[in-house]
């Protein structure tokens, strides 16, 4: 026997609810009857999933397993019913689209009027988040695409590009710097220079591109920024130099505070944005098509 997808259903709520009863009630079916599903999902698997504490229920290492593979197939589920519906409708329903911060601001508001006029009917649901989590969401089939910039490890995926965003220096309005048309990045180790913090992936890309390391922090502190426009402002107030993409640039950001912007004299200063889908995913075609929708909307 292999478990159901109504069984597997049953434990994914019961993870994400933490109760019988609250599982019970998201699934609208009994608490004996959701009960009795895990009970069966436990005999075809041969051991335990959960165990009951006060706290509630805590999954074993069998039922970690199996919620990890529950997610997948159940997601592989969902896809197959959109696919059926949407068939030859493109970009049609439901579509869960991850995007960066350091995108989001300055491309969804270009794209999103777009999005709407051409696909009516597309049911856009938007997540926000750093690299490292939208790449593993996507891989576990929580997404179903996702906007991000290049270089990264995406194994497993495959995307489409966007566009070619370079990145540019930016300083203080009356720095020393800002009289060059171009910066040097030898230029930039003898500056303070702030950057988001870890896990923004434009922080690497910034320091690849120039050849730079992570500025060491003076004495017990370093700066960094939790956004673009915060990274503004700190370099704004004179508290050092950063790097900024061209799409926060064109979009008006570096107009905020008293900075200057300026080219960088390296041999490849830019990041790639793509949209990046699971390799084998039955949105592949719709990552496409958003991806070419995208680049008109920039």
């Amino acid at each position: 026997m292999l478990p159901t997808l109504r069984q597997l259903s049953y434990l994914k709520l019961l993870a994400e609810q933490g109760s019988f009863s609250k599982a019970a009630g998201a699934a609208h079916v009994t608490q004996p009857t959701l009960s009795a599903g895990i009970q069966e999902l436990e005999k075809i698997l041969g051991a335990p999933v959960v165990d009951r504490a006060r706290s509630g229920v805590i999954l074993t290492p069998v039922g970690q397993e199996a919620l990890a593979r529950a997610r997948t197939i159940l997601n592989e589920a969902e896809e197959l019913v959109e696919a059926a519906h949407n068939a030859g409708q493109p970009l049609t329903g439901r579509f869960r689209l991850g995007v960066i911060p350091t995108i989001a601001p300055f491309l969804l508001p270009k794209a999103l009027p777009l999005l709407r006029q051409r696909f009516p009917k597309l049911r856009l649901f938007l997540r926000e988040d750093l690299t490292q989590r939208l790449v593993s969401a996507l891989r576990a089939g929580q997404l179903d695409a996702a906007l991000i910039a290049l270089p990264y490890d995406v194994a497993g995926l495959a995307w489409a590009h966007v566009a070619d965003d370079e990145l540019y220096a930016a300083f203080p309005a009356n720095h020393r710097l800002a009289a060059a048309p171009k910066t040097r990045p030898a230029d930039l180790e003898q500056e303070d220079l702030i950057l988001l913090e870890d896990g923004h992936c434009l922080r690497e890309h910034a320091l690849a591109a120039c050849g730079l390391r992570p500025p060491k922090a003076h004495g017990e502190e370093s700066f960094a920024a939790t956004s673009l426009p915060t990274l503004v402002q700190m370099v704004g107030s004179g508290l050092g130099v950063t790097f900024l993409p061209a799409m926060a640039v064109d979009a008006g950001l570096a107009e905020t505070a008293p900075i200057t912007v300026r080219p960088i004299d390296a041999e490849d200063p830019r990041r790639e944005i793509v949209v990046a889908w699971r390799a084998g995913s039955s949105r592949a075609a719709d990552g496409r098509l958003l991806a070419e929708t995208l680049k008109e909307a920039r």
